[in-house]
């Protein structure tokens, strides 16, 4: 069974058009042919913009001159309502402070220390679901409350309520469906000063989340200042000091910053961990493969060597449906790319979508098969073709982090519970913040 996949775009639309199906999903907007080609160039009255796939061109931007092409502020003009100023936005001395406080929380060392709270999470969130044996369920919201209580235990010392985890969950949507990646300021060269075209319920959401995540960080920074705050990721964050100043984040800024550990660690590990059950299970062998693995789990860290098969589960899993489905740099001075001439200020699209299902570097590219990370091929574009956290020194401080939440939680739900598909409904991904199910994936929920 080849996975879902969104239907490609026919022929040449207006940039109006564009416009109007980009903010509908950002993938169908696109044509076929972006699984084809090495480049493709996107024109328009007021700026270019250039799809990437070829890998040395996207080694080149990402890994080899990364200052040379920064993050596009087209990005931001859509994420700032939620995001403000936080790592996922900024560029220059800002960006590099930023990383300079909160890498060190997310070292190997350190990120050990995270293992038990997402064990505990996990085994909640299979607790959930067995109570709910022998219903249909739909399954994002189940993966959005485990991803917010991962977040939450290990950020905060916290197990999230199923109240906050479906407000949380809510929010996330309402944000992601009146607020694509990009928005009229990004498409239009509006100056600085011109007020941005939000909508009002962008707005809202945007701030009904910025104000449960500053009540969390407001009370974490009077609990340091008290000498009583737990050693979980905030406490790491918010007490190490800038090697370079010694400065360390304001309450404010840190805000900015758990504001995309939420987006980033919550609503992307929500997507990947929902589309990951949807292949298992329609894809029963694999399955089983998965939940034999889980059996020989301990609850002890050392578990992480363990779950090989589940990671290359997970890992297909990012691949054929990876959460953030494009990112977009901006060159800073002239460059040529296949003897195309790239003017100064051109936007640079890289996207893991079509990356990472290109027909004429991955086997069988549509198809779901774990095995494929154990062949050449497999190995081989791993290395050239795979950005499911982006790459280089720009690469998402979490990856590590994810691809220890979602094998362990994928494996502690499948150890005791059977998924199987709902022939009646197959999930339609749209992308619109993060790659998502138009109506939700529905799975029917057994006791093994």
């Amino acid at each position: 069974m080849i996975p879902p996949k969104p239907r490609a775009r026919e022929g040449r639309v207006s940039l109006w058009r564009y416009a109007r199906l980009f903010r509908d999903d950002i993938l169908s907007a696109q044509p076929a042919r972006l699984y084809r080609a090495w480049m493709a160039e996107f024109r328009t009255p007021f700026f270019r913009s250039y799809l990437v796939n070829q890998p040395d061109l996207v080694k080149t931007v990402l890994k080899d001159r990364p200052r040379d092409f920064p993050k596009s502020d087209r990005v931001g003009e859509g994420l700032r309502p939620l995001l403000g100023e936080s790592v996922f936005l900024t560029n220059g001395a800002v960006w590099e402070r930023q990383r300079r406080i909160i890498d060190p929380a997310f070292e190997g060392g350190r990120l050990r220390d995270t293992f038990a709270p997402m064990w505990h999470a996990g085994e909640a969130a299979a607790a959930r679901l067995a109570a709910r044996a022998g219903e249909t369920v739909e399954i994002e919201e189940e993966t959005s409350h485990a991803a917010a209580d991962v977040i939450f235990r290990t950020l905060f010392s916290l197990p999230i309520q199923h109240e906050t985890a479906q407000a949380v969950f809510h929010e996330f949507r309402a944000y992601q469906r009146s607020q694509p990646i990009l928005n009229l300021a990004a498409l239009l060269p509006l100056p600085r000063w011109m007020p941005r075209l939000f909508r009002r319920d962008t707005r809202a959401a945007a701030a009904r989340i910025r104000r449960l995540i500053t009540d969390l960080t407001a009370a974490r920074m009077r609990e340091i200042e008290a000498g009583t705050a737990p050693d979980d990721l905030a406490t790491k964050i918010m007490t190490t000091p800038d090697p370079q100043t010694g400065g360390t984040f304001s309450t404010e800024e840190m805000v900015d910053q758990v504001a995309i550990f939420f987006l980033a660690g919550h609503e992307t590990s929500a997507s990947a961990l929902a589309w990951a059950l949807y292949l298992c299970a329609t894809h029963p062998d694999w399955q089983q493969r998965v939940a034999e693995e889980a059996r020989a789990l301990t609850g002890e860290a050392s578990d992480m060597s363990r779950l090989r098969v589940s990671r290359d589960v997970f890992r297909e899993a990012l691949r054929l449906y990876p959460p953030v489905p494009m990112m977009v740099r901006e060159t800073t001075c002239p460059e040529r790319f296949r003897d195309r001439a790239l003017p100064k200020g051109a936007q640079v699209v890289l996207s893991p979508w079509h990356l990472h299902r290109h027909e004429r570097l991955w086997d069988d590219p549509d198809r779901f098969d774990p095995a494929r990370w154990g062949t050449e091929n497999g190995r081989s574009c791993g290395r050239d073709a795979y950005i499911p956290f982006s790459a280089g020194a720009r690469v998402c401080p979490g990856a590590g982090f994810a691809m220890l939440e979602g094998p362990l939680l994928l494996a502690l739900i499948l150890r005791d519970l059977r998924v199987a598909p709902v022939e009646t409904h197959v999930p339609e991904p749209v992308a619109h913040l993060t790659v998502r199910a138009r109506d939700g994936i529905h799975l029917r929920v057994a006791r093994r």
